[in-house]
């Protein structure tokens, strides 16, 4: 039952990275724990997006903080980019958005350990929950991956019943080579364990400084 309860936390992150990413390409999504719902491009999931990525610039450039700002500019350059491509396009990176997805919420999860004192995460346990959702989602997607550099077995391809055809199958029939899709899910992971690094870095050093 724990193992079980894992598989499927860590699955959520998953869906919510192929969810997220369509709704940045303008594509209404539901996510569910083992499948997301992708639906066509219509005006309403852009104007809602675009929204939140202003009301994210607005609260940091009001609260002074750097990392908000800086993701509302990175989110508001992806939306532009994956709403501008062509349909085919975005459907390939929506799959992608996966396992990459997954990486990236994860590290957020992570992230919010350092919330400031005052933050919501710091209220009871929350933090630590996450913490552990998003460790255990950053490693064991990124072990896959990193595997998969000596050991193409470990790569997930099939098919998926009631499903479909796996990420890595779907990437294939897209014209990604086995080399591409290790590489570029391993350079996404890489970034999020650096990111992680250097952050827990950083808040241990200014910890030792205040103290």
């Amino acid at each position: 039952d724990a193992l079980l309860r894992a598989r499927v936390l860590r699955r959520i992150p998953h869906e919510l990275g192929h969810a997220t990413t369509a709704w940045l390409a303008g594509i209404t999504a539901i996510p569910s724990v083992w499948k997301t719902l992708i639906f066509g491009r219509g005006w309403l999931v852009p104007v809602l997006v675009g929204a939140g990525n202003v009301a994210l610039l607005w609260f940091g450039w009001r609260r002074n903080r750097m990392p908000l700002l800086l993701a509302g500019v990175a989110l508001g350059g992806l939306q532009l980019v994956l709403t501008t491509t062509d349909l085919a396009s975005a459907q390939v990176a929506i799959t992608f958005g996966g396992d990459a997805g997954a990486m990236i919420i994860g590290m957020l999860l992570v992230l919010t350990f350092f919330a400031p004192a005052g933050s919501a995460f710091r209220k009871g346990a929350l933090r630590w929950g996450l913490l552990v959702i998003g460790a255990a989602t950053v490693t064991d997607t990124f072990a896959t991956w990193w595997t998969a550099r000596t050991d193409p077995s470990v790569i997930p391809f099939g098919e998926i019943e009631g499903v479909g055809g796996s990420d890595p199958t779907k990437l294939a029939a897209a014209g990604w080579s086995v080399e591409q899709i290790v590489d570029r899910y391993v350079l996404v992971g890489g970034v999020c364990v650096a990111v992680i690094v250097v952050a827990t870095a950083w808040f241990t050093y200014r910890a030792h400084r205040e103290a």
